[in-house]
């Protein structure tokens, strides 16, 4: 790709319909599933989006939404969990996703730490996210609830994350969702 990508952001309530409409539409292109029609009402609001464009239509998404870690011997840390990662398949491989991820992690100063969920280790690792290599659990109303089963949870370093050990037990406070 020789040209530049234009990458903006906008909060969920900022969103109109047809946006909206477009990013469901990338969401589901790119994974293969019917479940992100309903993206909206898992994040009816709060959310940051950050979308890519080719000549004005959507091409890759991004939102961030405020959860709240707890690494193993750390306060509870302001996360900004990254969701809904998505290019066209088409535009796949020509930076789009890359630059759109990029922009999220300059404009998340805001955050102790970011955090996703991943099948793509590869990718974000180019991009300066690390594989939490230790035991990760939820914590909701009932206590701990390990989730051994878990894979592919990455975080990344900002400005005010604290010392981490990657090793170690890593918390999410449960909230609907664990991961």
């Amino acid at each position: 790709m020789t040209e530049t990508v234009i990458v903006r952001s906008f909060p969920t309530e900022k969103l109109d319909a047809a946006t909206r409409a477009a990013i469901i539409r990338v969401c589901i292109a790119a994974h293969q599933e019917e479940d992100f029609r309903n993206l909206f009402s898992y994040i009816p609001s709060g959310g940051r989006h950050f979308l890519a464009y080719r000549d004005g239509e959507v091409v890759s998404h991004a939102v961030v939404t405020t959860r709240w870690l707890q690494p193993e011997g750390q306060p509870l840390l302001k996360t900004a969990y990254v969701d809904a990662v998505a290019t066209l398949p088409t535009f796949q491989g020509q930076g789009y996703g890359s630059a759109v991820m990029r922009t999220l992690a300059q404009s998340i100063a805001d955050y102790a730490i970011a955090c996703l969920e991943t099948e793509r280790i590869g990718f974000y690792a180019r991009l300066g996210w690390e594989r939490w290599r230790g035991a990760l659990a939820g914590r909701g109303n009932e206590g701990l609830v390990p989730t051994p089963e878990q894979e592919g949870i990455l975080v990344l370093r900002l400005k005010q994350t604290p010392p981490l050990n990657l090793d170690s037990l890593l918390i999410i406070e449960i909230d609907g969702r664990i991961w």
